[in-house]
């Protein structure tokens, strides 16, 4: 089964249990609709909580069946949400890990929510060229407000619990808390059941209004001049949440259901749903099982404090590993340092990065002139000239001075990575990883393996990959 149905005290408990990510799927939709069902009809059941298990509590619809018969099959999204919001019963949502897109908009139709801390919930559909399809364009801004559900639907980039419940007068989260959210529900649940033995209406998102601060057309217009003409569902979110703000509650859900079906067969969604899925295969490989082990990455090394260097240095230090820079002269190190703090004060002008925030990644380098301060790095990356001749030096002096189980890198982008291997008696520690510049900015990275990499270099590699945000080819 992909919900599972259990009875606690007088509060049926229903989990979501489709590893990896409790993708709405038909057969969980199935599932979870049965369980509303069962624990609706049963008299004994006071109360309802939607749960997941795993480490996310849903990343939303299947997006392998859009344009096919089972994203419309009963019981679908919006049936499915509309049985939520019409319980009798209160059904509150546990929330934590990830909850996002048809998982996000489940959770908007509930009649509370709670929330572990740390949870990040948000609507991305945007960024496969969709609006979200299950009411989320009319919900959410019902549940933050105008402004805030703009900038979260526009962008598709989610947000903590912890920033949601901050926003003034929110009606998106009902309690945070620190550990064990399914039993927190449980007793939030068992708190309401009251409301509705004394026949008052439960609470639902669709009887909200919108609220606004400030001018609302003022808001909507300085949206419009953000979008993208090339993305059109950017243009399709605004005027949805805009259906929202001016339309009753189920002609804006008509409205968003029109604009999602026209956009499901635009060539941007369909070319936009293909990289998705190619991002996907591409951290595939073939002979290296998903419960390959990998090295831990504590600390990372770079030689090299040139543009590339400097660069690949911030992606490390961007995720909160220290980083230690060498060079082979004083003057080289410095202007390398002083560009990195140069990238991230101009980070700072533009608001993407706090004071603070700069202050604590810059304390993360540590420059040098000596290699034998490589000596305690679980990664090292060469970023130095392109010369056979170059590479053998450095990495006949890395062989020297790296600990074992240290992975050597090479940031090479035409040279054999095979003959940089041999420089070294540990070829099966010896990996590309080939940085696009500017290094800190350009998404890609590629990873070269050589004949003799081991598996779990590779499967280290990808993975820290994702530490560093990068996609891995």
């Amino acid at each position: 089964m992909s919900t599972d149905y259990q009875l606690h005290d007088n509060v049926a408990v229903l989990t979501l249990n489709n590893p990896p990510v409790n993708g709405l799927g038909l057969e969980t939709r199935t599932a979870l609709n049965a369980g509303l069902a069962h624990a609706g009809a049963d008299p004994n059941v006071v109360a309802i909580v939607i749960a997941a298990a795993g480490k996310a509590f849903c990343g939303g619809a299947d997006i392998r069946e859009f344009g096919l018969p089972a994203s419309l099959a009963e019981p679908n999204l919006l049936t499915l949400i509309d049985r939520v919001e019409a319980s009798s019963k209160p059904v509150v949502m546990a929330l934590h890990g990830m909850c996002m897109g048809g998982g996000t908009e489940l959770a908007l139709g509930a009649h509370y929510r709670v929330a572990l801390r740390g949870t990040q919930i948000g609507l991305p559909e945007v960024k496969i060229g969709l609006v979200p399809g299950g009411g989320g364009t009319q919900r959410l801004p019902r549940a933050i407000g105008l402004a805030p559900a703009l900038a979260m639907i526009v962008s598709g980039n989610p947000q903590s619990a912890e920033h949601l419940a901050a926003i003034p007068g929110q009606r998106l989260l009902d309690l945070m808390v620190e550990s064990d959210v399914v039993a927190a529900a449980v007793a939030f649940a068992q708190s309401k059941v009251g409301v509705a033995k004394v026949g008052v209406a439960l609470p639902t998102l669709a009887t909200c209004a919108v609220s606004v601060e400030g001018d609302a057309d003022a808001v909507l217009q300085a949206a419009r001049a953000k979008a993208a003409p090339q993305f059109p569902a950017q243009s399709a979110c605004i005027d949805c949440v805009e259906a929202a703000l001016r339309q009753p509650f189920d002609a804006g859900i008509q409205f968003e259901r029109a604009s999602f079906a026209r956009l499901l067969d635009s060539a941007e969604s369909r070319a936009l749903r293909h990289v998705f899925f190619a991002e996907r295969a591409a951290a595939k490989i073939a002979d290296v099982p998903e419960q390959t082990a990998t090295r831990a990455i504590r600390s990372v090394g770079v030689i090299g404090a040139g543009t590339m260097g400097g660069g690949i240095a911030m992606n490390f230090l961007n995720a909160g590993l220290p980083v230690v820079m060498v060079e082979s002269n004083a003057q080289a190190l410095e202007r390398g340092t002083a560009l990195i703090a140069k990238n991230y004060q101009n980070n700072v002008r533009k608001g993407s990065l706090s004071e603070a925030q700069m202050a604590g990644r810059i304390a993360l380098l540590t420059p040098s002139l000596d290699f034998a301060a490589l000596s305690d790095c679980d990664l090292i990356i060469e970023a130095v000239f392109e010369d056979m001749g170059v590479k053998e030096a450095v990495f006949r002096q890395l062989d020297a001075v790296a600990k074992p189980g240290a992975i050597l890198a090479s940031n090479t982008s035409t040279l054999n990575l095979d003959q940089i291997a041999a420089f070294t008696q540990r070829p099966s520690d010896v990996i590309g990883l080939h940085f696009f510049s500017p290094a800190n900015i350009m998404r890609l990275l590629e990873v070269v393996r050589g004949k003799h990499t081991s598996v779990e270099v590779l499967a280290t590699a990808m993975a820290l990959a994702k530490t560093i945000k990068k996609l891995a080819v």
